[in-house]
């Protein structure tokens, strides 16, 4: 085979997935939140959640973009796994377009098209004209790629050996298998079928030949989900399991009606002169067919998918975990191209809440432990407290990695947002720490308060939780009322520790607070007063994501 062939099969592949990732890339930046809004208003009714899922991926060029989207936005509590069926469907008729805008041969504009989408990036100043260049130029590309493809394999067709390998993909499980397995490497359907019409366009494959391979690369989209899985909750899970069964059964009913009835002769009957329609034509007839036949079926779906992966309970001894973001490599623009953000700031606010309510349970404990002069209660607090530095660590590890690949300026603002939001909670945990680490002292030195700074530390204690309860609840749509409050309680803490010290000063005059007692008392109203500083500190930074996020 002449390597010029190969190289230019490597270089059209290259252009067509880039032309992908510059569309998706485009699209996340424009409309990132309102996607999310999207999916949320409309998924509730089956319909309307198939259009939807339809309509991103025809936007995006790839059902496993949006299917890994679904994921996440599962897997961070975004949507249901009710809703999530409703995309799936949606998604692979979507990914159909890919393949009928092939068909029409509009590639012959796409120099046109790369050319206006650069030029909107380079002489625009505007970041949303940049977004849109980004999506044309991107369309462009990928035809361009696609025309490659397709000049490099014409060779193809004159070489025995590949004609007798294509041929065995008359075989229907050689065909499927081969379909599953390139789609897999390549984690894209639309490139793959892009590559099968213009093997087919060049001569090398007949429908005939090719349908087995169609069916096959249906089932090979679904690698990318998988993969995206893994570290997920169990829905998100389950999500990809309904892909793959969706899949699986689509294959299986066009298998057995292709063996059995002349449904190829037919589909090629609708475009006698257009190999690359033909396929277009049967990829859109397999998965609109499946979607109607499974829609009715949704629900049962889900109880499959849940019988597949039941529940199960979660190991104390799992010991310390993200529960809501999944760390590692799946955090790049690749694996999550549109919807990520959205997504990885609803995880956050999550994993904060839960970071949150740890630092609330020491605090509680901390005080407690004072009032009951009892330094056994540090070792649990210690426990906690090392959870929350690890937590600490992971997020901030996590939107280090994030943050990198946002475009989005209101997803930047929560996510930068987030990070103080997790120095100030481990702050707090800090200060909880302190509170209990003076019992060591009050029990080596016997050292008791009085009745009034025992009154005093239990209204510390009290407005601390409330506070920090406060904190733990939504701003909602008055979020200047919601910070008012907030602040509140730090002006609060402020006039509660001005008025404790000089409480303490007369119990000092009077002989009634020892020395030391006097100390120990002193620095424990500094850690009070501080805490209600850091709670006033994520107060307003919450309240920049809400504002940020209407």
């Amino acid at each position: 085979m002449d390597f010029g062939i190969v190289l230019g099969l490597l270089g059209g592949l290259a252009l067509f997935l880039y032309g992908m990732q510059m569309m998706s890339s485009g699209l996340e930046a424009a409309a990132g939140n309102r996607m999310k809004n999207i999916l949320e208003k409309l998924t509730a009714n089956r319909i309307l959640g198939v259009l939807v899922g339809a309509g991103i991926t025809a936007a995006i060029q790839s059902s496993s973009a949006t299917t890994v989207m679904v994921v996440g936005f599962v897997n961070s509590g975004m949507m249901t796994l009710r809703q999530a069926v409703w995309i799936i469907m949606g998604a692979n008729i979507g990914t159909t377009i890919t393949g009928q805008l092939i068909a029409l041969d509009i590639g012959q504009l796409a120099p046109l098209f790369a050319f206006v989408g650069v030029a909107l990036v380079v002489f625009f100043k505007k970041p949303q004209v940049h977004h849109y260049g980004s999506i044309l130029a991107g369309l462009g590309v990928l035809f361009i790629g696609m025309e490659m493809m397709s000049s490099s394999m014409e060779p193809l067709r004159e070489w025995p050996a590949f004609v007798e390998l294509v041929s065995t993909f008359s075989n229907p499980l050689v065909g499927i298998l081969a379909g599953t397995l390139f789609t897999a490497v390549i984690q894209s359907s639309s490139a793959s079928v892009g590559i099968l019409q213009a093997m087919a366009v060049s001569g090398i494959v007949g429908l005939d030949t090719a349908v087995y391979v169609l069916f096959g690369q249906n089932i090979g989209t679904c690698i990318t989900a998988l993969l995206a899985s893994i570290g997920t909750s169990r829905n998100a899970k389950r999500t990809t399991v309904i892909h793959l069964m969706f899949n699986l059964f689509g294959t299986a009913v066009f298998t057995i009606l292709t063996m059995t009835t002349p449904l190829t002769d037919l589909v090629a009957s609708f475009t006698p002169g257009s190999p690359d329609s033909q396929i277009a034509n049967m990829h859109t007839i397999f998965n609109v067919v499946t979607t109607l036949i499974l829609l009715p079926f949704g629900q049962q779906m889900v109880r499959l998918a849940m019988r597949i992966l039941p529940d199960r309970r979660e190991s104390e001894a799992e010991g310390m975990h993200l529960a809501y973001l999944v760390p590692g490599p799946t955090l790049t623009r690749q694996e999550h191209p549109i919807g990520f953000s959205a997504m990885y700031v609803n995880q956050l606010r999550q994993e904060n809440n839960r970071m949150l309510s740890m630092a609330r349970q020491n605090v509680d404990l901390a005080f407690t432990a004072v009032l009951a002069c009892d330094p056994k209660r540090l070792e649990k607090a210690e426990e906690t407290e090392e959870y929350i530095d690890f937590l600490n660590r992971e997020i901030c590890r996590f939107i280090s990695d994030v943050i990198v690949n946002e475009t989005n300026e209101q997803d930047s603002t929560a996510i930068s947002a987030y990070y103080l939001i997790c120095g100030n909670i481990e702050r707090i945990g800090d200060h909880a720490i302190n509170i209990c680490e003076y019992t060591q002292l009050l029990k080596k030195k016997n050292i008791r308060f009085s009745d009034d700074a025992r009154d005093e530390l239990h209204r510390m204690q009290g407005v601390c939780l409330e506070a920090i309860s406060a904190l733990e609840t939504e701003p909602g749509a008055d979020v200047q009322g919601w910070l008012r409050d907030l602040a509140s309680y730090e002006q609060r803490i402020d006039d509660m520790t001005i008025e404790y010290r000089d409480s303490q000063l007369d119990r000092m005059r009077t002989g009634v607070c020892s020395d030391e007692g006097c100390i120990i008392f002193s620095e424990l109203l500094t850690d009070f007063e501080r805490i209600g500083d850091h709670v006033l500190n994520i107060a307003q930074q919450r309240a920049a994501v809400a504002e940020a996020s209407d």
